[in-house]
């Protein structure tokens, strides 16, 4: 199937944990904002799964189930797709395996569509890893299924808010593996991705980057540790060579506490909590997590599953909007590279 440049963007929504908060902030994200202006949604489940939410929280949309993607008109409806049809009633705050596996039957075939261009990018809804987990999917997050779905050697989680966007060198590892990954070849690529990503996605023509120190107060001169004088300085002057791109290291309390952020196009944090705390200190309830690097769009919302409120209709759905309107924007970008 090719689809028209010309025409509205088809964006695919992995449903995630059907009893999270996924299936409520989805159906508030069409209900209450003009996407459909933008965008022509599609959400890989059953029907009913949204009809029970729609039902629930009294929520006025239209939703229709597609038979196959030939069929798709330009409309205010929001389509859903299931391989096997049967009808699903959730149990929202419930943790229970047939939603965690649901939940990657869901991202398989969302990844599929996407793979077969019958879509144009993917929103991925909030998966848990308690009950999603098996011997299928042992990813410990969607950024690395998808390396692997589109056999990449790397990607890159990069979050991005109106206020900052920060990329991370490692991802979804224990802190006591950080190190182990600070090969110099790695943070080359990591580096290059990033700003790559600036670039491309964010049409940021010539992005100028903070690069975070690695040990507290980047290491005060060799007092606290040594990895910024011989691994991260020496890239950071070869990678500017030609061209004067990254800057730092950073001690990254006073980088975020003197919102030295402002002044950059984007940061590189070394591990997740480092530069998610200050990301999240300052776009709590807008962020959005991006996967870079990769040759298809992908975004999703910066929360979980959130099960203690799931069903309690007090959900906010402003980062999964901001996911979808981000997701439409680099693609948008990526249309004008071609």
């Amino acid at each position: 199937m090719k689809k028209d440049i010309n025409k509205k963007i088809i964006i695919g929504f992995s449903i995630g944990d059907y009893n999270s908060i996924g299936p409520e902030i989805f159906l508030k994200s069409f209900s209450s904002t003009n996407l459909f202006k933008n965008c022509i949604p599609i959400i890989f489940c059953e029907e009913s799964i949204l009809d029970y939410y729609k039902k629930k929280f009294k929520i006025n949309i239209k939703i229709k189930a597609l038979e196959n993607f030939d069929s798709i008109k330009d409309q205010k409806c929001i389509y859903t797709f299931s391989s096997k049809r049967k009808e699903i009633i959730p149990k929202p705050g419930e943790i229970n395996k047939d939603a965690g596996n649901y939940a990657i039957k869901s991202l398989n075939e969302c990844s599929n569509a996407l793979v077969e261009n019958k879509i144009d990018g993917i929103v991925t809804l909030p998966i848990s890893k308690i009950n999603s987990q098996s011997k299928k999917f042992k990813f410990p997050g969607h950024t690395e299924f998808f390396l692997e779905k589109f056999h990449i050697k790397e990607n890159m989680m990069i979050m991005y808010s109106k206020l900052m966007i920060v990329g991370f060198v490692s991802g979804h590892v224990p802190f006591n593996s950080v190190k182990s990954v600070l090969d110099k070849k790695y943070i080359e690529k990591k580096f290059k991705i990033f700003a790559g990503s600036l670039k491309r996605d964010f049409n940021i023509k010539n992005p100028k980057v903070a690069i975070l120190g690695l040990n507290p107060h980047a290491g005060e001169d060799g007092l606290l540790g040594d990895e910024e004088i011989k691994i991260i300085n020496p890239i950071i002057n070869k990678l500017n060579k030609n061209k004067k791109t990254y800057e730092g290291p950073f001690s990254s309390d006073s980088f975020f506490g003197l919102k030295k952020f402002q002044n950059y196009d984007g940061v590189i944090s070394w591990y997740h909590d480092q530069g998610l705390i200050g990301f999240k200190s300052f776009s709590f309830d807008d962020g959005v997590n991006f996967t870079g690097g990769m040759p298809i769009v992908r975004t999703s919302p910066d929360h979980g599953t959130a099960f203690n409120i799931a069903g309690k209709g007090i959900s906010r759905e402003k980062s999964l909007v901001n996911s979808i309107k981000l997701n439409i924007e680099i693609i948008n970008n990526r249309k004008f590279l071609k």
